[in-house]
């Protein structure tokens, strides 16, 4: 298994975003992936959330890191989070 690297960016966004390194591994390892921009690729996993974020209740939320593979490694560039 390749080693995980979070970018500054990334690691920044984690909290602000409303997920965690744990959870961003887990859509890595086991989600979709599908094409990004500039050879990067978005992975997707929902998650049972069944809590308020910001205020509004949902169900469901979706954790999607943008990542850039490289032989020995995965960097994530950033993460983006989707709640219904």
């Amino acid at each position: 298994m390749k080693k995980i690297r979070f970018t500054k960016h990334a690691g920044e966004r984690l909290g602000l975003r409303g997920t965690n390194e744990n959870e961003v591994i887990e859509a890595i390892n086991t989600g979709s992936r599908e094409p990004a921009k500039n050879n990067r690729t978005i992975c997707r996993l929902n998650f049972e959330f069944n809590n308020k974020w910001q205020g509004v209740q949902y169900s469901v939320k979706q954790v999607a890191p943008v990542i850039k593979e490289e032989d020995d490694q995965i960097i994530v560039i950033t993460i983006y989070t989707y709640f219904f």
